[in-house]
């Protein structure tokens, strides 16, 4: 009988969820070394949001980053505030979904999804996960539609396609930024989605007022996580940029994917791994780091169902102009191609500075004419002759007459230069690249 009726309330009740029946799991803080808290009695998942209270009563949030033992590892997102050992530690909210959707387009947020513009916050009903959703490689189209980016030598030399993914590597101060605005103002696409990683907070405003115009801004969507952030909100910010890029991808939209810079990305990880205990290998970089940038990368792409694309440019800084950097290396062997800013050129007032020898797009060959493919390989082979031979007409060994291609590669040098040259207001389309390419160095 006792049987029969715990059966009948079953069947009226429903199935009963023991983890919600139960009561709300409290840890404690038990340690606090560097930016890491070591938390008691707390046995939830990885990658799980929590709340801490503070010594004066306000709470601060984090994420469960890794275990020790029967511990849980926790990394806050502000390290400012007071916490002190026995301080209780609580879940607190989904820390997998990102909010996406219409409503974030003119926004500026930060890694958690916070207005930064003064606005109310952003509310949507459309939800995609943080680390993005696994697809199968199937799914990705390939790179064939040339894409128009504003800028002379990239559509000409350089081509990128819709759907393709370009890290652009420089030392400091040599006008990444500048190259990134006019890629943004001359890119055809319904929307821009721009993660500032890392930067200056004054760079941060400079960025939105002088690169993104009005007219831009309204299909913008800005995530900005400035230097002084702790590691494990620049590293978020750089995903939640990601998957809103993939949240609109989905629903069939062209979109620009900006990440400045995939360098700073790499130190915060390299921060939290360093912290959990990894070993350091490359130049003080634990594996983690480079087992991130692939993970990130690859959720760029071409979507074969939806028909959506995310075109993503990378910036990389080289640290001490070191082009062999170890996330240097990393981010040109995942990515389908690169553009090195040479700062020779900088200095020799030529903007953009693009090294056209070292650059490369691995998908322009599928995404030109032969026409237009032919012309660029010319440009390339006699900008190569005339870098390589630089020294021998410095020093007076080169007698003219002695290299047909080499006395071409010196004549035409200044129109290279010409050619390379653009003013940073200024706009170039993709055809106007492609005939003036097809031009002066057809067959």
């Amino acid at each position: 009988m006792t049987r029969r009726l715990a059966m009948t309330a079953q069947q009226l009740l429903g199935p009963i969820d023991l983890a919600q029946a139960s009561p709300r799991r409290i840890g404690t803080l038990v340690a606090h070394e560097g930016i890491m808290l070591e938390v008691s009695g707390f046995p939830q998942p990885l990658g799980s949001n929590v709340r801490i209270k503070t010594a004066a009563g306000d709470y601060v949030n984090g994420e469960v980053v890794g275990f020790r033992g029967h511990r849980s590892l926790v990394l806050p997102f502000d390290t400012n505030l007071p916490l002190a050992t026995g301080a209780p530690v609580e879940p607190h909210g989904a820390s997998s979904m990102v909010a996406c959707g219409k409503a974030l387009l003119g926004r500026i947020i930060d890694a958690q999804g916070n207005p930064l513009d003064g606005r109310p916050p952003v509310k949507s009903p459309f939800q995609w996960p943080l680390a993005g959703r696994k697809v199968n490689p199937l799914r990705r189209g390939r790179v064939t539609k040339p894409l128009n980016m504003g800028v002379r030598a990239i559509n000409g030399l350089l081509t990128v396609g819709e759907g393709q993914r370009v890290a652009i590597v420089a030392g400091s101060g040599v006008g990444k930024s500048v190259l990134m605005g006019q890629m943004i103002a001359g890119t055809e696409c319904d929307v821009i989605v721009v993660g500032l990683i890392g930067e200056r907070s004054r760079e941060v405003s400079d960025f939105v007022e002088t690169k993104l115009p009005p007219a831009v801004r309204k299909k913008s969507v800005v995530v900005a996580v400035p230097a002084d952030h702790p590691p494990l909100l620049r590293l978020r910010a750089a995903m939640r940029a990601t998957a809103i890029a993939e949240a609109f991808r989905q629903e069939g939209k062209k979109v620009l994917l900006l990440i400045d810079s995939l360098t700073r990305v790499a130190h915060a990880q390299r921060e939290i791994g360093l912290t959990l205990g990894e070993p350091p290998t490359m130049k003080g970089y634990p594996p983690s780091v480079f087992a991130l940038i692939p993970s990130l990368c690859e959720r760029a792409g071409i979507d074969r169902q939806t028909g959506g694309s995310v075109t993503a440019l990378y910036t990389v800084l080289a640290d001490g102009g070191d082009i062999e950097d170890p996330v240097v290396d990393s981010a040109r062997a995942i990515v389908d191609g690169h553009i090195i800013l040479s700062r020779t050129l900088a200095e020799q007032g030529v903007y953009p500075a693009i090294d056209v020898a070292r650059s490369l797009s691995r998908t322009m060959v599928d995404s030109v004419d032969p026409d237009h493919a032919a012309a660029a390989a010319r440009f390339r082979q006699l900008w190569s002759a005339y870098e390589e031979n630089r020294d021998l007409m410095l020093m007076g060994a080169y007698v003219a007459g002695s290299d047909p291609i080499l006395d071409e590669a010196i004549r035409r040098h200044p129109d290279q230069l010409a050619f390379v040259k653009q003013p940073a207001g200024a706009q170039v389309d993709f055809q106007s690249s492609r005939q003036s390419l097809i031009e002066g160095y057809s067959a």
